[in-house]
């Protein structure tokens, strides 16, 4: 008899986290690599942020348990930024503060699905997405994209993938993996087919203020009025503040559907820490000028790696319009061989570029999508550009 029940054997750790955790101790035993897997903004934590921290930890009613639901001043200030950001309309009680997106991800997904119950997902995906599904006794239906359509769905792809099973559609701008970003058009539409369908919209709007270009960030829900009756939105402080440790995340819906979430995560967790809820609210606080800073430099790099990228021979790029990822195509280097290997998935590719130049990148099979990889360029300039060099001469 197994002592591992099925539904949880059956999950696949984090390709990303896999990823990182092999660059890292590959580090630590000394060798000189370069990582382009995580997720994760390579600047320390706002100075004002940490400050508030250190205030928290000094204050004795932080030491206690909290409202699950999360501290009445953050769920404020939460309010206060969707109002600021997105337009819309909130109260305080429709708002659950989560330990990271990832659990409001997993709550809502909880919340809203009984077994069976169909969700469309694009792909490529990030790699929590259907896992989350799947754990809550959902179905990922998945929507093909590619380079050609800029990695994104259309609304007839939406509509033939339909049936009466389908309770939602999680819906993703700007995009992990590909940074990815809709249109308001293209959003308006998906949005009114998914009110007019009856259709949940769990729109994940963590990349929201990394936008670059001409593209514009616009919240789904606030494109179509009444939309907000069906919709779940999922953010946190992680990306644009530099707090991927601290573990703040929150999901914003209708009264009943926070209820219900609260209900659960008051058995699972009770309240995240106070202390990082307290730091949350200081970055909520902070003016749009410091988040523009972040966002410039991010937007430098990524115009580097398109550029460089771009000029390796065979290797075939979209350019990304949001978040900090670049998930080109890498189809033309498989079956090939590369320093006496040959890869014939880009997971083995990826396996030869670590082995040989010391350069962790995540392979397209993590995201649904083969024949692809993503890189991260949320690290330092010079690392960026030796990184994408060593790259050049592997393939060359």
């Amino acid at each position: 008899m197994s002592s591992v029940s099925r539904r949880i054997a059956s999950i696949s750790p984090s390709a990303t986290l896999a990823v990182d955790a092999k660059a890292k101790a590959l580090k630590a035993s000394g060798v000189d690599v370069i990582s382009f897997g995580a997720g994760e903004p390579d600047f320390p934590t706002p100075d004002a942020v940490v400050e508030a921290a250190i205030q928290a930890c000094k204050d004795p009613v932080n030491y206690r348990y909290s409202s699950t639901s999360g501290l009445v001043e953050l769920r404020q200030a939460i309010v206060d930024k969707t109002r600021r950001d997105c337009g819309l309309g909130y109260d305080p009680s429709q708002v659950l503060v989560t330990n990271g997106a990832k659990q409001a991800i997993a709550n809502t997904f909880a919340t809203l699905l009984d077994p069976g119950d169909e969700v469309l997902v694009s792909s490529p995906y990030w790699t929590t997405y259907p896992e989350s599904i799947a754990l809550a006794g959902g179905v990922s239906v998945f929507i093909p994209t590619d380079e050609t359509t800029n990695f994104q769905c259309s609304i007839e792809q939406l509509e033939k993938a339909r049936t009466d099973r389908t309770k939602a559609l999680l819906f993703v701008s700007p995009s992990n993996p590909t940074g990815s970003v809709y249109s308001k058009d293209s959003m308006e539409q998906i949005g009114k087919w998914a009110l007019d369908n009856g259709i949940w919209v769990i729109t994940d709007e963590i990349y929201g203020h990394l936008v670059y270009g001409q593209a514009k960030q616009h919240s789904i829900v606030s494109l179509v009025p009444g939309l907000e009756d069906q919709s779940v939105i999922i953010n946190g402080v992680s990306k644009t503040y530099a707090m991927t440790g601290w573990r703040i995340g929150w999901m914003i819906g209708p009264k009943q559907v926070i209820q219900a979430a609260t209900n659960l995560q008051s058995h699972e967790t009770s309240n995240v820490a106070n202390v990082s809820q307290r730091a949350a609210i200081a970055a909520l606080g902070m003016d749009l000028e410091s988040i523009e800073k972040i966002r410039n430099i991010f937007d430098q790099r990524r115009i580097k790696i398109y550029s460089m990228l771009s000029n390796i021979e065979g290797v075939s790029c979209v350019e990304p319009q949001g978040a900090f990822y670049i998930f080109p195509s890498m189809k033309n280097f498989l079956g090939k061989q590369i320093k006496g290997k040959v890869a014939n998935t880009t997971s083995e590719l990826c396996e030869i570029i670590l082995n040989e130049i010391a350069v962790a990148v995540t392979p397209g099979e993590a995201f649904g999508t083969p024949g692809y990889i993503r890189f991260s360029y949320a690290l330092g300039d010079e690392e960026l550009v030796e990184g994408i060099n060593r790259l050049t001469t592997l393939l060359a």
